[in-house]
């Protein structure tokens, strides 16, 4: 169910509500497919009974239909997938994470200079486990060898990774690492760019893939570089990570958004004639 915490400006929303708050912003009506999100959003007092917005929710959903920046994390874990990110509108920026489980996502306000801080913790950013990192070695393979191994992992083999290795043709220091996987994530950045267009529709894009291995540390996929786009990565795709630190990620994530000269000007609104 969707739900707000006046007190400090939080919802809990799913991506069907966040839908239904547009449709009705656009279109003025919703779908049948959509009901029964419509019809939580009134139960939780977020819209009348004439299906108007709430006027607490105005920062959250002009921000979400003209946003300027959109930040996307996605992190694999053994719960599964989960889905969080940032929107950064003219006047005001949301962050919204999700749970391994649930359907809505918490939005919350941010401000700006907190806005790289928001995003490391979304992938739980912290300090190396570890007093010295060779954030030199670099192991290389292929995307297919990669899954193998992931595979027999899953299948619980982590506690062999000399033997997987050996099974799948994979170097011994890639089993090693992946045993200790805790996590995949990658963070995407995309932006309307001010300078010439690097993806469709004139969308600029940033983004990292990184590999949290808790006592093997940090590792950041060089190769197949962000962003892959779809088709373009697979099996015999050549893969290549180095390791890295929590420092130089803190750093990597920053350089992720754009400043305010690689943004396009917003549209000036239309004089009356």
């Amino acid at each position: 169910m969707p739900s707000m915490d006046a007190a400090r400006r939080r919802l809990r929303l799913s991506d069907a509500h966040v839908s239904v708050l547009g449709l009705l912003v656009e279109e003025g009506q919703v779908p049948d497919e959509l009901a029964r999100a419509h019809a939580e959003l009134r139960e939780a007092g977020l819209l009348d009974s004439d299906s108007k917005i709430s006027a607490d929710l105005y920062p959250l959903v002009s921000t979400l239909m003209e946003p300027r920046v959109i930040a996307r994390v996605e992190v694999t874990g053994p719960q599964g997938a989960t889905q969080s990110g940032a929107v950064v509108g003219d006047d005001f920026i949301f962050t919204h994470e999700s749970w391994p489980g649930e359907a809505e996502s918490e939005y919350v306000p941010a401000e700006p200079e907190m806005l790289v801080w928001a995003l490391a913790r979304m992938v739980d950013l912290h300090r190396d486990f570890t007093a010295e990192v060779d954030s030199g070695e670099v192991i290389g393979s292929t995307m297919g060898t990669l899954d193998q191994v992931l595979e027999r992992m899953e299948n619980g083999e982590f506690d062999e990774p000399e033997a997987v290795a050996a099974a799948v043709g994979a170097p011994a220091r890639l089993a090693e690492v992946l045993a200790q996987l805790n996590c995949m994530w990658r963070m995407t950045v995309v932006w309307k760019g001010a300078q010439e267009p690097r993806g469709e529709g004139g969308l600029a894009v940033s983004a990292l893939a990184v590999w949290d291995c808790g006592l093997e540390g940090y590792w950041v996929r060089e190769l197949p570089a962000e962003p892959v786009a779809d088709g373009q990565v697979d099996g015999s795709s050549e893969l290549r990570v180095r390791r890295t630190s929590a420092k130089e990620l803190w750093q990597l994530i920053t350089d992720l958004l754009p400043d305010g000269s690689q943004l396009a000007s917003p549209p000036k609104p239309q004089s009356a004639s």
